[in-house]
């Protein structure tokens, strides 16, 4: 073999399970991320969710893991990849080196709840492996073979797409370049700076979450949240987002306190101006990423430094109030239920397939006075897309084996998704000084990636454009 080649052991048949494998000509591999299944999206075997955790490729030549950023679509299987005889390095950006355990340890309570000593164990072996590398600088990883580089992604805090130089055996021969997008945002994401495509390309791993739609602006959205939510407390209920707790979370918050901040005296709901609204984050999870983003503030824009240089706190203002203990958080869910208070409430999961929503959601997704508000992707079988889809036409919705009518207002905000969309995409890829002979569009629905796909083609004809299946 002269040539590196390319598999894809996820993201292939949706948005999650994303994990690529990049063999080097002398027959040694490195896999970029190793994520969780969710909803009905399925592993190469079929197997589906929770069920496609096993490790189902072979791991012998694999020297190591390069993570983009921490979601649980991308780093979900790494316990799995330990259980299985991984021992190799791990590396990633270092604001994901501190964000990472923080993450995987969550994800092993709930798959181990009883069980503190294995958890501690499995978070000592992760600790010793991974490696953080700096932005913007070159890094060998497999001595002369390859190299890499890692850049801001502008999806989360930490996120990166990677820029990897594969050597060849011929001499004389340059290194190809191979770059992995991992998930990119859209420019003017709050706290992180904006995405720059790379300088060169030979093969480029695209994502094509919204490949085939437009997000809104910025400012557009906020005045929409705002409007919203004015509505929703003129109706004398409660605002309910799902939200992962890492980035989304975070990003609300910034953008909740902005509202607050510009027009705190304005009149939010009957009797109550902006500033007295209260905003409720609950989720441990996401309380403990806040807390994490906070202490990453030197990894944060231009934008949100001059915020906290000018003495404001983005992610930790008078309003937020944080649900710590699960009898509080019942306590919280049965009030907001009973009463007219105006409230605007956080809570993980994103895609509503469990977590502290779930409560929220029976309680009161039956109630006209309420509103649900979608910010991010939901993915095929998860019940955030039955919701999403069904709520508008008064449907229902199945959550903890119970039939739950849908009579609360359903909105999306697109402009709040963390991906970049198709124009954003096309300015990645047509960014690149010399356009990359070959993009695989991965990461997407099947409409989704042909649609992004097909415009591809179109605008590059002489661009070899690749939907992989496996």
């Amino acid at each position: 073999m002269s040539e590196p080649t390319l598999q894809h052991h996820g993201a292939v048949r949706g948005v999650t399970g994303s994990c690529h494998r990049l063999t080097l000509p002398d027959g040694r591999a490195v896999l970029v991320d190793c994520g969780l299944f969710q909803g009905a999206e399925t592993s190469g075997d079929g197997r589906a969710g929770a069920g496609a955790l096993a490790i189902d490729f072979p791991l012998d030549a694999v020297a190591g893991l390069l993570v983009t950023h921490v979601h649980i679509d991308h780093v979900g299987r790494i316990p799995h990849l330990l259980a299985a005889g991984f021992d190799q390095p791990l590396w990633c950006s270092e604001a994901s080196a501190a964000l990472l355990p923080l993450v995987l340890e969550d994800a092993l309570e709930v798959g181990f709840p009883r069980d503190a000593g294995q958890v501690r164990q499995v978070l000592g072996r992760l600790e010793r492996l991974i490696r953080p590398l700096p932005y913007g600088q070159w890094h060998a990883l497999l001595g002369d073979a390859l190299r890499v580089r890692l850049q801001p992604a502008g999806h989360i805090l930490g996120s990166a797409y990677a820029e990897f130089d594969v050597a060849l055996p011929t001499p004389g021969e340059r290194a190809r370049r191979i770059v992995f997008s991992g998930d990119l945002g859209p420019p003017d994401t709050p706290l992180l700076p904006d995405v720059q495509p790379p300088e060169a390309a030979d093969v480029l791993v695209i994502e094509a979450t919204y490949g085939d739609r437009l997000h809104e602006n910025r400012r557009t959205r906020q005045a929409r949240l705002r409007a919203l939510c004015e509505k929703v407390f003129g109706n004398g209920g409660t605002l309910l987002i799902p939200a992962f707790s890492i980035g989304r979370t975070q990003e609300l918050l910034y953008e909740l306190e902005g509202i607050i901040h510009e027009h705190p005296q304005r009149p939010a709901a009957p009797g109550q101006a902006w500033k007295d609204i209260t905003i409720v984050v609950d989720s441990p999870l996401a309380a403990d990423f806040t807390r994490g983003y906070s202490r990453l503030r030197r990894h944060w824009d231009a934008e949100a430094k001059a915020v906290l240089a000018a003495g404001r706190h983005p992610l930790d203002f008078a309003q937020l109030k944080t649900v710590g203990p699960h009898d509080h958080h019942l306590q919280v869910v049965r009030h907001l239920a009973r009463t007219h208070e105006s409230a605007i409430v956080i809570a993980a999961s994103g895609m509503c397939s469990g977590g502290r929503v779930v409560n929220y959601l029976k309680a009161l997704l039956g109630d006209a006075r309420h509103d649900v508000l979608f910010s991010g992707y939901q993915a095929a079988g998860t019940p955030g897309r039955v919701i999403q889809q069904q709520g508008p036409g008064g449907g229902s919705v199945e959550l903890d084996g119970e039939t739950i009518a849908i009579r609360a207002g359903i909105h999306t905000l697109g402009g709040y998704s963390a991906h970049a969309d198709q124009a954003d995409l096309l300015r990645f890829i047509e960014g690149i000084p010399v356009p990359p002979h070959e993009v695989r569009v991965v990461h997407g629905d099947d409409g989704a990636k042909r649609v992004f796909a097909a415009l591809l083609r179109e605008r590059h004809p002489g661009m070899r454009v690749l939907v992989p299946s496996a």
